[in-house]
């Protein structure tokens, strides 16, 4: 019988949650590591709803991961946040450690990085952005780390582009934007980035060009999406959302139970799984 002082618990936490393979993925990595006395589950916790959450947590807690809309609003209940997690104000991992502390983290941002890498994109002389909303602010982070030269963002009105603007003079990322009735442009470029929700994109698929480079969809689900499936039929690299999570969730299991590396291959097989389990 397994002592209650050695159970440790973590989960996802966001509103909707149902969708979340975050479960999925992170028992995947418990299994893999033997970690017999660790549980991981999801909460459907909104904002007003998040404090009184986080306050309520006993010891047996070791992190959370965070989706919208709590990415944010986290921030004023923890006890510090990561740089990165401070270059977009977004915390979408949080680490309980032993003494009470509460640490804030974006995994998001090297996860996208980890995601290209594995695909051979060290690094691009230029890059599009589909989109302009929390994930296009995680995208602009993580090309600051791999785009030389600029970025130009496809967004729907003026607002979102002065915010995109002025998340590339935070991020030292040379930002121009250009409206999403020019969106089709975007696909020529070394390495197009969609951080749309989904269908939102499908109308572009006619568009893409006989020899496409890259293309990181965050999407999983759907899966393929129109514009990823397009894409791929032309032989062009594709980049998917269950990279992105597999990466970002590789980084929280490795920081809420201190195992590295964390077993990324089963986690991705069990994503891949679930995922087609939905799918029949």
């Amino acid at each position: 019988m397994t002592d209650t002082a050695d159970r440790r618990r973590a989960a996802v936490l966001g509103c909707p949650i149902a969708h979340s393979l975050s479960p999925v993925l992170h028992r995947a990595a418990y299994d893999e590591l033997g970690l017999k006395d660790w549980s991981y589950d999801r909460f459907e916790i909104d904002e007003a709803a998040l404090p009184g959450f986080v306050e309520g947590l006993g010891p047996e807690w070791a992190g959370l991961s965070l989706t919208m809309p709590l990415k944010r609003a986290v921030i004023p209940l923890l006890d510090s946040i990561s740089d990165t997690a401070a270059s977009v104000e977004a915390v979408n991992t949080v680490v309980l450690t032993k003494d009470g502390r509460r640490l804030g983290d974006n995994t998001d941002i090297p996860g996208m990085v980890a995601a290209l890498r594995e695909r051979g994109i060290e690094q691009v002389d230029s890059a599009a952005v589909l989109g302009a909303g929390a994930t296009a602010s995680s995208a602009l982070a993580a090309l600051a780390r791999i785009c030389t030269g600029e970025v130009v963002a496809y967004v729907r009105s003026e607002a979102r582009a002065a915010e995109m603007r002025q998340w590339g003079e935070r991020l030292e990322v040379d930002v121009r934007t250009a409206d999403w009735s020019q969106a089709d442009r975007a696909l020529r470029a070394p390495l197009v980035v969609a951080t749309t929700p989904a269908g939102t994109t499908d109308a572009l698929a006619a568009a893409v060009p006989e020899r496409p480079t890259t293309l990181f969809d965050v999407l999983y689900d759907p899966w393929p999406t129109a514009l990823a499936a397009r894409w791929s039929m032309y032989g062009g690299a594709v980049v998917g959302g269950l990279d992105l999570l597999v990466h970002q969730a590789v980084l929280q299991v490795e920081q809420m139970t201190g195992c590295v590396p964390a077993p990324a291959d089963a986690m991705r097989t069990a994503g891949e799984h679930a995922l087609a389990a939905r799918r029949r």
